[in-house]
């Protein structure tokens, strides 16, 4: 495949710019799509370019996707506690319109559309989902999920009724340098290495390194099928695994106290309203949160190994990247 533009949206955030990474090291020419306030750190020296634009600006995309060959569409607002969505769905649901329509018009080859995990349906038994968990919008648990739920339907039906030459991708957790924000697993991370979580419930999550995910979208564009999903994920882990590898990594002891759900609302609602009337930052504990703690998000990317040739390494290098980054950035003192 010819080594082509690539216009990259999302491309400071955690995932996005380890996809320009490995573009670059693929030999593609990157233009990467920032907002006026984008923390570009990421991508800085990359020796690419970066034009300026929003998502629910159809002019700045339209600007943006001219003469480029390939689009990654990774940009998302990814939070679970908004005290106003409404910005969140003009994002994630909005915003996707307008790069799908975009590419579109611009005659782009081929997308790779970054999508979430968050719109499978999960269990409750332990049971690894794939490609096939479908899920309506009513099983989607909170504005995130929903968004990413109607966000990724829109990109199928353009798929199907106007010939968008879309492949879509799942990342389930990624987890590795670059999380600038943190992302709400990055927090958990942080936390945790600080010796700030005494306790767990009891949920388990997939954890995947993000240069894996980032691989995974590169293998999607040169080996995906169009209208074709793609998990992008590593190991299951229980949240006491995982506190207990972040424990090890970090020399601490992991915590041994197991809390019941219930025990968690009153505290989620209290730290909610806390964080309504101050203005934010994003409360440690969700009702959202809570809500989905309840299923065991674990996930099987079969799919992309056998037809991508996706190799993701084990989640233990994720974590121990993960702490490295954080460390050397000052986030854990």
């Amino acid at each position: 495949m010819e080594k082509s533009t690539v216009l990259v949206t999302g491309s400071s955030g955690l995932v996005g710019s380890a996809v320009v990474r490995r573009l670059v090291r693929a030999g593609y020419s990157v233009r990467a799509l920032v907002r006026p306030t984008s923390d570009i750190r990421n991508i800085r020296g990359l020796g690419i370019e970066t034009v300026t634009g929003d998502l629910t600006e159809p002019a700045s995309i339209k600007k943006a996707a001219r003469d480029c060959r390939y689009v990654f569409h990774v940009a998302a607002d990814y939070r679970l506690w908004v005290p106003d969505p409404e910005p969140m769905y003009r994002a994630n649901v909005e915003g996707t319109g307008n790069v799908m329509s975009a590419a579109l018009e611009n005659g782009v080859e081929r997308i790779v559309y970054t999508s979430s995990v968050a719109v499978l349906k999960t269990t409750s038994d332990g049971t690894a989902v794939d490609e096939n968990g479908e899920a309506t919008l009513d099983d989607m648990i909170g504005h995130y999920k929903r968004s990413k739920f109607l966000a990724e339907e829109l990109v199928k039906k353009m798929i199907s009724e106007e010939g968008l030459p879309a492949v879509i991708v799942n990342p389930s957790t990624p987890v590795g340098p670059g999380d600038v924000k943190p992302t709400p697993t990055g927090r958990v991370i942080v936390d945790a290495a600080s010796g700030k979580i005494p306790a767990y419930v009891n949920t388990g999550l997939n954890v995947v390194h993000v240069d894996d995910v980032a691989e995974g979208h590169v293998q999607a564009l040169e080996r995906g099928r169009i209208g074709e999903r793609y998990i992008l994920g590593a190991e299951n882990l229980t949240l006491r695994e995982m506190l207990a590898e972040i424990a090890g990594i970090a020399g601490r002891k992991p915590p041994r106290i197991r809390l019941p759900h219930n025990v968690l609302y009153p505290v989620a609602r209290i730290s909610e309203k806390l964080a309504e009337m101050r203005g934010g930052p994003e409360p440690r504990v969700t009702m959202d949160g809570v809500r989905m703690s309840r299923k065991t998000m674990f996930f099987s990317s079969r799919k992309a190994e056998d037809e991508l040739g996706y190799r993701p390494r084990p989640s233990r290098e994720a974590l121990r990247d993960a702490l490295n980054w954080f460390r050397k950035h000052g986030y854990i003192r």
